[in-house]
């Protein structure tokens, strides 16, 4: 079970790709998980990786390729995998396509959660007022202005990863606004016909 999470910050993406985690028994694959991973191993992409980082640039997507080349070899995903957070852009698509035909692999499905941004900000709003009001202390990611910075940027850099994956025939779409039972059924029944088909 070979997968990609689409959608936006809040989206709920980490919630449904533990579930399946749980249920398939296969990985989830994070870009930051995996990026600190291979710095701590000190392979010599990690060591790569490090001096960028510490230089305060982005990671290469040539190193975010062969970070998740490498990731995806480990024997944990011999069953299968999620990526979430990768691909970011067309062309890391693109290379992920290649990486993995080279490998003989090939994806079951592409799912994207799709919300109502203005929602999930309201949402993020809400929770930032009921835990004032209840004297509690918000978390720093818990802001409404930067997340809709993230929302932003968002729509620009990921969103054409939707049109790639609706044209290659991948992407299947689920309504992120549903409850998360509702959500985690519809996920269930795409890979239910994705295994079917296969």
């Amino acid at each position: 079970m070979r997968l990609i999470f689409l959608g936006p910050p809040g989206a709920g993406k980490g919630t449904q790709a533990k579930l399946l985690t749980e249920k398939y028994g296969i990985p989830q694959l994070s870009t930051g998980d995996m990026l600190r991973a291979a710095v701590a191993e000190q392979s010599d992409v990690g060591k790569r990786a490090k001096a960028v980082m510490d230089a305060g640039q982005l990671v290469s997507d040539e190193i975010v390729n062969e970070i998740v080349s490498n990731r995806i070899d480990a024997p944990d995903c011999a069953k299968g995998f999620i990526l979430d957070g990768y691909p970011r852009t067309v062309p890391q698509a693109v290379a992920l396509g290649k990486m993995l035909e080279g490998k003989g692999l090939g994806l079951d499905a592409v799912i994207e959660l799709k919300v109502d941004e203005g929602a999930l900000v309201r949402r993020m709003e809400n929770r930032v007022a009921e835990t004032l009001a209840a004297g509690g202390k918000v978390r720093s990611d818990d802001n409404p202005e930067a997340f809709k910075k993230r929302l932003v940027e968002y729509r620009e850099k990921t969103a054409p990863l939707s049109e790639h994956y609706a044209a290659t025939g991948e992407l299947k779409t689920v309504d992120g606004m549903a409850s998360v039972e509702t959500v985690t059924s519809e996920i269930n029944r795409i890979l239910a016909t994705a295994s079917a088909d296969a």
